[in-house]
């Protein structure tokens, strides 16, 4: 169906569909969480205690089903076209989410969410698509778009699932099934394949092992940038893990505040990265961009950590903020180090990497934050803010594999180097 649109309207249709699909995954994991303790509270008869391990679980869950179906479907849309992954993905997201809706107690719902997890996996295969149809030196500024898309649905989805939370809490995953099912019909009709058949490689049983994908990591050109992307979004898992404890517990915040400090931090994401990310590669070029956005990235979370006063916490949020000039560039250098055959695999990858921090940091940077509080639970003078002067330490360190990236040179194209992605591919 996509044919009967004419050839410049379908591309601009296809973007928006890709933009409108990665917001939706960032929204399928923001849209829950004002109504998921409390849902599974009722479900565990009111037990606090239970509540919140069976809350921790159904987190490791979402993100160990993340780094497990990324990589296989970032090599299924390497084999079989990135459309009908994406879209196969769009509607088991309508579907987990009526699973959730209607789920009878905590194991349904649990179901419920990995099935989330592996459905929102599909940023992969999404990301893949942008790196198909974008000129390899607008690659940068594509995924700063991308990154938007994302930025905002982290803003929109607490905000939806509060307001339609406290009409019904089940109402949040309704709504967003509905929104997965719009999104799956309106990428049936607008959505092109971007992957010719004579650039997608062949399809192994060690492509499809999620460990395996790992092993993407060490392709020569690959293991800096993607060091670098990995302690990002390592350094990212501190904002979710400890940031509303750290200002509760500080400055006497109140969820109004935190809220509205948090969608401030998104807003200035999403302008970062949709305005400017082209302008200052085009400028600078990618490895000077990423440069500025790791430093920028690390003075914003010292600030955090070492603020008095909430005024100054304040002031780190536009600092923060042009950390957004980092991820894009980080990715396309790695988009232009590989063929079009081989893009799927290298956004599972990094969606794989994702997965992995999103288990690893939460417990990395509570166990900071727990060991930061005295005897009886007050912070020691500024030692609460250690876990996020962590998180600007660790971005710090992510700019020594810096030094290893050399020139950044786009890949052949996708048909040049099939017969060399198929011979690596068996191997």
């Amino acid at each position: 169906m996509s044919g009967l649109l004419p050839r410049r309207a379908r591309r601009g249709a296809a973007f928006g569909f890709i933009m409108a699909t990665i917001l939706l995954d960032m929204l399928a994991m923001a849209i829950v969480l004002p109504v998921l303790p409390k849902l599974i509270q009722g479900l565990v008869r009111g037990d606090t205690v239970v509540a919140a391990h069976v809350f921790g679980l159904f987190g490791a869950a979402w993100a160990a089903m993340q780094f497990i179906t990324a990589p296989v479907l970032g090599a299924l849309s390497d084999r079989y076209g990135r459309r009908p992954v994406i879209l196969l993905s769009c509607l088991g997201q309508a579907a987990d989410f009526v699973v959730m809706a209607l789920a009878p107690d905590v194991a349904w719902l649990l179901v419920g969410r990995m099935l989330s997890g592996a459905s929102s996996a599909n940023i992969a295969a999404a990301n893949a698509y942008i790196a198909d149809v974008t000129p390899a030196e607008r690659r940068a500024a594509a995924f700063g778009i991308s990154g938007v898309a994302a930025a905002l649905g982290f803003v929109l989805g607490p905000a939806l699932g509060g307001i339609l939370g406290g009409v019904s809490l089940r109402l949040p995953f309704w709504f967003a099934a509905g929104l997965a099912l719009a999104n799956f019909i309106y990428g049936w009709v607008a959505l092109p394949e971007s992957l010719s058949k004579r650039a997608r490689t062949r399809l192994t049983w060690r492509g499809l092992n999620p460990l395996s994908a790992l092993a993407f990591y060490l392709r020569p050109g690959i293991a800096a940038p993607a060091t670098i992307y990995a302690l990002g979004t390592l350094a990212l898992q501190a904002i979710p893990s400890v940031l509303v404890l750290y200002v509760q517990d500080r400055f006497g915040w109140i969820p109004l505040k935190i809220g509205l400090t948090l969608a401030a931090a998104g807003i200035g994401f999403a302008l970062v990265g949709g305005l400017l990310v082209g302008p200052v590669v085009k400028r600078f070029g990618e490895v000077r961009t990423l440069i500025l956005g790791l430093l920028l990235g690390a003075a914003g979370f010292g600030v955090f950590g070492f603020a008095p006063r909430s005024l100054i916490f304040w002031a780190g949020v536009p600092v923060i903020s042009f950390w957004a000039l980092a991820m894009p560039s980080v990715q396309g250098i790695m988009a232009h180090r590989v063929s079009g055959a081989a893009q799927g695999r290298l956004q599972g990858l990094l969606s794989s990497l994702s997965g992995l921090t999103a288990l690893i940091g939460p417990l990395l940077f509570t166990a900071i934050y727990a060991k930061c509080l005295g005897p009886g639970g007050s912070a020691l003078v500024w030692t609460a803010g250690l876990p996020l002067v962590t998180a600007g330490g660790l971005l710090l360190v992510s700019m020594l594999p810096i030094l290893r990236l050399g020139n950044v040179v786009p890949a052949a194209s996708p048909r040049a180097c099939v017969s060399r992605e198929r011979r690596q591919a068996d191997r």
